[in-house]
């Protein structure tokens, strides 16, 4: 059976979506997942599952979450393939000296060349933002609340959820996974 990374969005940011790891890990199992691992207290975690679209993992893992939390909590799951690509595509490698301020916008779904075409994300900080397959890479030099709202901005465009990670968390995952 297949590994896959999980990306959860928007627990465990304050004091209301609160998420414990050891709840999580337990609820993914009674989903049917196995060997899950999480890591940090913000939603990630790496499981097996049956081989399947990634999507379709999205709305169980949304749906056991509702259903046991009664929390909307919408998720990214990526593929151990996707997941090496994202990290093994670090466009910034030559001068993203921190993993704490090298973030990738993790995307949903991947746009379709009609929303690359009418709206291009990137060039709100052509400098040290670049688009891969499932993903923003942006190089924060001055930290992520300094930095042009790369993310933020496909997400407002392309009508696709986006999830951000730090390098270090995303590097973690891949060793995890």
């Amino acid at each position: 059976m297949p590994r896959y990374a999980l990306l959860l969005r928007g627990i465990n940011l304050g004091p209301r979506r609160r998420v414990a790891m050891a709840d999580l890990r337990a609820l993914l199992d009674g989903a049917g997942y196995t060997e899950v691992r999480t890591h940090l207290q913000s939603g990630n975690a790496v499981l097996t599952g049956p081989d399947a679209d990634p999507v379709e993992h999205e709305r169980r893992i949304s749906a056991a979450i509702d259903a046991a939390l009664g929390m909307d909590v919408r998720c990214v799951v990526l593929t151990a393939d996707e997941l090496r690509a994202i990290v093994d595509g670090h466009p910034f490698t030559d001068v993203a000296d921190n993993g704490s301020r090298m973030m990738a916008h993790v995307l949903a779904e991947q746009p379709d060349a009609e929303q690359l075409a009418a709206h291009d994300p990137t060039e709100l900080d052509p400098e040290n933002s670049r688009l891969g397959p499932r993903v923003i890479y942006q190089w924060c030099p001055d930290g992520l609340m300094g930095a042009p709202p790369v993310g933020g901005s496909a997400e407002k465009h392309w009508k696709i959820m986006v999830t951000a990670r730090n390098w270090n968390t995303m590097t973690k995952l891949a060793e995890l996974i």
